[in-house]
């Protein structure tokens, strides 16, 4: 099976450290999509929650392409950051302990089992599906604020 899917987050205050509601979101070109919200979150965890809902609605041995607006997501894979942050004992360039290891360590074990392709695209450059994925993050995230 092949799949391509565009994924998105969004955050409240992008600019803001933890403690912002936001909204993730995975649309498959020839599926389904998915969303959903956060209270206290970052923009790069949603950028990155929504990989793991992307990949967690595939089967294992499927081919996943993964369309991006997220540098923060396509770099570390397209550049293999894992190989330094490994090697260093899960610490950045600088000593400190890697950024979001819980979410990293999701996405590597759901990438194990599935042949992925990552793919930059620019964001709100008119792509239909990532288009599509951004509305539906930030319907979800405006969602949860309206609860709060």
């Amino acid at each position: 099976m092949t799949y391509q899917v565009y994924t998105d987050g969004a955050c409240a205050n992008n600019q803001a450290p933890g403690g912002q509601p936001g909204g993730w979101a995975c649309v498959f070109v020839e599926g389904p999509s998915y969303s959903g919200a956060h209270q206290a979150t970052t923009n790069n965890r949603m950028e990155m929650t929504a990989v793991i809902e992307a990949l967690q609605h595939t089967p294992n041995g499927a081919h996943v392409t993964v369309f991006s607006d997220s540098a923060y997501v396509i770099n570390a894979f397209q550049q293999n950051w894992f190989a330094g942050w490994e090697k260093r004992g899960w610490k950045n360039a600088k000593g400190q302990p890697v950024e979001n290891q819980d979410l990293w360590h999701q996405i590597l074990n759901l990438v194990q089992g599935r042949h992925v392709t990552w793919m930059k695209v620019k964001g709100h450059s008119g792509n239909q599906y990532n288009e599509m994925a951004d509305r539906l993050a930030v319907k979800a995230m405006e969602e949860l604020r309206g609860k709060l």
